[in-house]
């Protein structure tokens, strides 16, 4: 039933006018088979809960037996957090599973705060419950980005469980992608570390869409209260005017500062005027692993630029791609692509974006598969060049090739596949303009064909 409903709703919806559709095509003798990747997906879409069920029970399995799969970050998370009630947080070390780099606490003291309950109870247990955590905030993020997409296409057909003739599709393909998405490199490392990144991602994207001055504020300042890095979504709220939500991210973030210099003064003062801005404190910058602008170009020039001349330019052409995305985003009031650009832009700017903080790759690729401008050549090459990035594990490979993750020059060709990350970050922000641009310009021609009919 489902199968016949989803394909059924592919030829009704098509693709948006002036768009070809994303199609294969095979030379055989002159001729030109053309396949529906629609009608292909229709088909998986039939299975999507068992393949969500196999591959969050593979993960699992992984959890009980993979040796490997230390959780690091979880453990430094959890040990290091009952250090702010010694004087110690910023002194602490983890030592084991590290033989290069023994591992700090780096975030404000008020994540140590957050984590400390992480301390009271066994191993095991934070494991399991963290990876849970972490599975469902996983499915969570798919679930919103698609919701938004539903909202902005504006199509009875289109608008998921808010109004869709099927709404058992759009739950389905939150289904596909969590399952697909639990095996992609950016998210298979964030659960191997232990890390908080989807955590964080989905509060994110949650609080950010919603039309609640209060709850987007308090979302972008608390979550940037725990790692800083979120503190870059304040500026959506400044282009799109909603300066009541801005307001209530300062305040909430200055909250969080608050209650650490209530609770530990003195390594409060140390973190805010010491340590930060100290990125080789986070880690090695030019490691392969940091899929930041400045990771990628001292890899390419040999040492590391720190914030000179090259990575200024480099953040001046990411801005003005982050403003040509954001004005053809606005322009069409597509929430999911204007958030997605500007967490893009943040993660290209930042010293340090380690490549499992690329989660937000997997809203954008939702957007370039279901959005607007889905279709467009240059929107569905960009889906296809993240699909391969995330899915051949290259980053995984680049760490093993280096020497070390403390020498910065290696081998040309070393250094251009180390621009992964951040050149899909570049193209996506392109295929964002690029993509709405040409969607309005169709839509535009198809109102005036139909107003002189």
């Amino acid at each position: 039933m489902l199968r016949k409903s989803a394909t059924s709703q592919f030829r009704h919806v098509g693709q948006p006018a002036g768009h070809r559709l994303c199609r294969g095509a095979t030379a055989r003798t002159g001729t030109v088979t053309r396949v529906n990747l629609r009608a292909v997906e229709a088909r998986v879409l039939a299975v999507a809960p068992w393949l969500l069920a196999l591959s969050v029970l593979g993960h699992l399995v992984m959890v009980t037996f993979q040796q490997k799969m230390t959780m690091v970050d979880l453990m430094v998370y959890r040990n290091a957090s009952p250090e702010i009630f010694t004087g110690q947080l910023y002194d602490w070390r983890l030592r084991e599973f590290s033989d290069q780099f023994a591992l700090p606490f780096t975030y404000p003291p008020f994540a140590a705060l957050v984590f400390v309950p992480l301390s009271v109870v066994s191993w095991t247990v934070a494991r399991w419950f963290w990876q849970l955590v972490s599975l469902a905030c996983l499915w969570w993020l798919v679930r919103c980005a698609l919701r938004l997409i539903a909202k902005s296409t504006g199509s009875t057909a289109d608008v998921g469980d808010v109004g869709d003739v099927d709404p058992d599709l759009w739950r389905r393909r939150a289904m596909l992608w969590t399952g697909l998405s639990v095996w992609i490199e950016p998210v298979r490392t964030t659960l191997n570390y232990g890390q908080i990144n989807l955590v964080l991602a989905a509060v994110l994207l949650a609080t950010m869409a919603s039309r609640r001055a209060s709850l987007a504020g308090l979302g972008v300042g608390v979550t940037a209260g725990i790692k800083l890095t979120p503190a870059i979504s304040g500026l959506y709220f400044l282009v799109t005017r909603r300066f009541a939500a801005a307001a209530w991210s300062v305040a909430a973030f200055l909250l969080t500062v608050g209650l650490g210099y209530l609770v530990t003064p003195g390594q409060s003062n140390r973190f805010w005027f010491q340590l930060l801005g100290d990125a080789t404190r986070v880690g090695p910058v030019g490691s392969a692993i940091n899929q930041s602008l400045r990771g990628a170009l001292s890899r390419t020039l040999g040492y590391d630029v720190d914030s000179g001349l090259p990575w200024l330019l480099a953040v001046a052409v990411s801005a003005v791609l982050l403003g040509w995305a954001l004005r053809a985003a606005l322009r069409v009031g597509d929430t999911l692509a204007g958030i997605v650009a500007v967490q893009i832009f943040g993660l290209l700017v930042s010293p340090i974006s380690w490549s499992h903080h690329w989660v937000w790759m997997v809203p954008g690729l939702m957007w370039l598969l279901y959005g607007r401008a889905r279709g467009h050549r240059l929107v569905a090459w960009t889906a296809g060049l993240w699909v391969l990035a995330v899915g051949s594990y290259l980053i995984s490979f680049l760490l093993k090739a280096q020497p070390s993750i403390w020498i910065i020059p290696r081998p040309w060709y070393f250094s251009a596949l180390g621009w992964v990350y951040p050149a899909c970050g570049l193209l996506t922000l392109v295929a964002v303009a690029v993509g709405l641009r040409a969607r309005t310009s169709s839509d535009q021609q198809a109102a005036a064909t139909v107003s002189s009919a």
